[in-house]
């Protein structure tokens, strides 16, 4: 397949927090990625032309084994940069070979599991006053499902009075809508595991969907105390980078729902393995995606092909995206459209996504120098985000 020799790749920066890729090959068939990580947008872009060299003058045909040598050909392996380099570059050569032969990409993968898939957003979990006013506005757009911030700073062991406002904020919607919504928390890895079961003591009546990231990836080993102490399902994985991350937590069965992320887990070919392993072992999938229209459109590619995909996160209208959201990148925002709670099955070549590029070298003009906020507790000392 001479014609689909890849000579260029260009990158693109743009607001609010993104880094989109564009592979092209010989015959001007191209392909769209998202390599990012939150706030190293600038480190994942050098990554990316680091590998460039492995890339250009290969056929995009060769997904496998361009990922094989794109992970294992420089020596050190996995961590966040690399990998979401690598998933971005993933991203578009699939879209590139749906595009050749015409069909969406979970056709290449063995065709879709369903017609349409169940969505969320976000809401403000952090400030009480925020959640029900936003939480009316998802409804109305057509969402059934919503996730919020469990908590703000927490201190390693924190007070009653913290505890109860967390509780109450899932309150507040269980008294709006009832049993009508499903309500995904995200501990976000802020709380310490001395603060987890109280949190959960609290919590409980007011069944949530799941607790995501209860703890820090890095210490998952409290996941073993963590799971057995309640029933409510436990969600993590978007601070996991590859299957051999993700494989201690699933052989320890100690999580229900694994999130990982197809802007940093190697893309489509690597996030497919890592639901095929999960559901070895009777796992949910539920890719994690706070970011924009090419990662989300990635996910949903992962989650038609995948039995044992439940939901899917969006971040229409996340606060990260102020000035630029999601659908303001695309040509055919439509595809994203949520009806009845979720988005219906897509039919187009490639990833089905259209960039305006108008806009995006307009984005690009601008670009962004996003990072996270650093967080204190009252006392000074570092508190996790």
């Amino acid at each position: 397949m001479t014609d689909l020799i890849i000579e260029n790749i260009e990158l693109f920066k743009v607001p609010p927090r993104w880094l989109f890729l564009r592979i092209t090959t010989k015959s001007g068939i191209f392909g769209w990625g998202e390599p990012v990580v939150e706030g190293k947008a600038s480190t994942v872009e050098a990554c990316v032309n680091e590998l460039s060299k492995y890339i250009i003058g290969r056929s995009a045909n060769d997904i496998e084994d361009i990922w094989q040598v794109l992970y294992k050909g420089g020596f050190y392996r996995g961590g966040p940069i690399l990998m979401s380099a690598i998933s971005g570059i993933d991203q578009a050569l699939w879209d590139i070979k749906g595009k050749y032969l015409g069909v969406p990409v979970y056709g290449l993968l063995g065709g879709s599991v369903r017609h349409k898939m169940k969505m969320y957003c976000w809401i403000g979990g952090d400030h009480p006053e925020v959640v029900l006013e936003q939480a009316k506005q998802k409804v109305k757009e057509g969402y059934k499902a919503v996730k919020m911030n469990a908590t703000g700073a927490f201190e390693w062991i924190d007070s009653i009075k913290k505890v109860k406002t967390v509780a109450n904020n899932i309150r507040l919607l269980r008294e709006e809508f009832g049993d009508d919504l499903d309500i995904g928390l995200d501990f976000h890895g802020r709380v310490h595991k001395g603060m987890v079961k109280r949190l959960i003591d609290e919590l409980n009546p007011y069944n949530p969907m799941f607790i995501e990231e209860p703890v820090l990836s890095e210490n998952s080993e409290s996941l073993d105390h963590i799971y057995n102490y309640t029933s409510i399902p436990i969600a993590t994985g978007e601070r996991m980078f590859s299957r051999w991350d993700f494989k201690e937590i699933l052989h320890r069965g100690v999580v229900d729902i694994i999130q990982p992320d197809l802007s940093h887990a190697g893309g489509i070919s690597e996030v497919r393995r890592i639901a095929s392993m999960a559901e070895a072992y009777d796992v949910a999938l539920a890719p994690h995606c706070p970011l924009g229209p090419i990662s989300l459109a990635s996910a949903l590619h992962i989650d038609f092909g995948c039995s044992n995909a439940v939901i899917q996160e969006s971040s229409l209208g996340i606060h990260y995206n102020n000035g630029f959201d999601l659908l303001d990148y695309l040509e055919n925002p439509e595809i994203f459209k949520v009806e009845d709670g979720y988005i219906p099955l897509i039919t187009k070549p490639g990833l089905g996504i259209e960039i305006n590029e108008e806009k995006l070298r307009e984005g690009q003009k601008i670009g962004h120098d996003w990072s996270n906020p650093v967080w204190r507790n009252e006392d000074g000392s570092f508190a996790e985000w």
